[in-house]
């Protein structure tokens, strides 16, 4: 008899999972949204609300053998998952893959897809009718916003402002200062060093004026605030034992349990396993998730496996400037505009994760 697995999330490390176990255990997602939110993209759907409907990917087609329960998690034992009407789902491993938070309209605020839809459309009328724009946050999201909007809205006046001293300060610093020396020629300003004092919304766009450390005042007609992204650990948070760590991730033990239940697993951006809060970063989490649950349901020990073993400081990320520039930290070397552009800048995944879904056309669908 399979075992059953259950997985509390459906986002890039919920889904694969879910898809990559169908054909050796039961498997049942646990996924609130009807759509699979592809985070890079929806970053380019600001200035090309076109690519909305790839983005945006449902859920239905996912799985063969296993189900798609779209509902929220808010209970977890070593005996299964609780489901927000009390349902239960039965389960002989958990794993717990909520993901992470952003403002809008990079990620929906709930599980509302069609207002997510709408605030997109509503943010994208907001750019086109801005003519200095403000971005709060240089990580991966605000530094790729920027380069989306220089490319695609040359002629508007964007303003990057980050409280460090240098783009992304803590991978080598040939990333950080390519694209600072991109972005600068592309028309965009820098303001680094400067935190804004007075941001009156950390979760989606809005027009003002912020006033920075060092006392100097910026006007903005549309203002992104985009200073990272949190946690949601809230249902990890009933157990007892959890400790949390930064951005509300949660600490795990070295085969990825977040307590003292052998059978609970958390991964993705909710584990503090030593991995970023990236796509690539947390994409080394999924075959050693998927070897250590199918070891486990052959009989075997967890400690008679390999614990995980994260990136660390060599860990890939990959910075497009929209689809043709950029720069990439791929563990050894820092490469520039061709290989971002062909590994992530042109399609941003887009293609990968249609097929994942089972939706390789998913261009032409809008259900």
């Amino acid at each position: 008899m399979s075992q059953k697995i259950a997985i509390v999330g459906g986002g890039y490390v919920g889904a694969e999972l879910a898809k990559s176990l169908d054909d050796i255990a039961d498997v049942t997602l646990i996924e609130p949204r009807s759509h699979f939110v592809h985070a890079p993209a929806m970053i380019r759907a600001v200035v090309d609300p076109s690519l909305l409907d790839r983005a945006l990917i449902p859920y239905d087609r996912l799985l063969t053998n296993g189900r798609v329960i779209a509902s929220k998690a808010t209970g977890i034992d070593a005996n299964g998952v609780t489901l927000e009407d009390g349902t239960r789902v039965e389960a002989d491993q958990i794993v717990v893959a909520t993901g992470s938070g952003n403002a809008m309209p990079f990620k929906p605020q709930g599980a509302d897809i069609a207002g997510l839809k709408a605030d997109n459309q509503r943010i994208h009328q907001q750019l086109k009718a801005a003519r200095s724009i403000g971005i709060v946050g240089a990580g991966a999201v605000g530094t790729e916003l920027a380069g989306e909007i220089a490319h695609a809205m040359p002629d508007k006046k964007v303003t990057l402002i980050s409280s460090d001293e240098a783009l992304f300060g803590a991978m080598p610093s040939k990333l950080g200062t390519s694209l600072a020396a991109k972005l600068r020629k592309a028309g965009v300003t820098l303001i680094l060093g400067q935190r804004a004092e007075n941001l009156k919304s950390l979760t989606e766009p809005y027009a003002g004026t912020l006033q920075l450390t060092d006392g100097s005042q910026h006007g903005f007609d549309l203002i992104f605030p985009v200073i990272g992204s949190r946690a949601h650990s809230e249902v990890l948070q009933t157990l007892a034992g959890v400790q949390k760590s930064t951005a509300h991730r949660i600490k795990v033990d070295p085969w990825m349990r977040p307590t003292s239940l052998p059978n609970v697993f958390a991964a993705g951006d909710v584990a503090d396993a030593g991995d970023g809060m990236t796509i690539v970063a947390i994409s080394r989490q999924l075959p050693w998730l998927k070897a250590t649950l199918s070891g486990l349901a052959q009989g075997k020990a967890i400690e008679d496996m390999k614990p995980y073993k994260p990136w660390g400081s060599k860990a890939p990320i990959l910075v497009p400037l929209g689809p043709k520039q950029g720069n990439s930290f791929l563990g050894f070397f820092t490469a520039g505009d061709f290989l971002t552009s062909k590994m992530k800048g042109a399609d941003l995944f887009l293609k990968k994760y249609a097929k994942l879904l089972n939706r390789p056309e998913s261009r032409s669908e809008h259900d």
